[in-house]
């Protein structure tokens, strides 16, 4: 199953190579927010991630329901943090 896990921005790391590094679920990993640079992103916005890319913006709240929600699916939030964690982008 593949599911898209919120996390907030902590730092733009690299503006011309679209790396800003991201907090999800206590683990701080770099991701791509190419797909949101019409949007603008900073420190404390928070994103969807899926696969170490930045596919939407969301608000606080947003981000709180859907880790509830994926907390409560088990092994299926497991796995996707797991994802998280295993991303190697430099």
């Amino acid at each position: 199953m593949c599911l898209g896990i919120p996390g907030e921005v902590v730092e733009l790391l690299d503006p011309v190579r679209h790396l800003a590094k991201v907090d999800v679920a206590g683990v701080r990993r770099n991701i791509n927010v190419a797909l949101l640079e019409d949007e603008g992103v900073a420190p404390g916005d928070w994103v969807l991630i899926h696969v170490g890319f930045a596919m939407a913006k969301i608000d606080e709240g947003e981000a709180r329901e859907a880790l509830q929600t994926l907390q409560e699916m088990g092994q299926a939030y497991a796995d996707e943090v797991q994802a998280v964690i295993a991303s190697q982008i430099a």
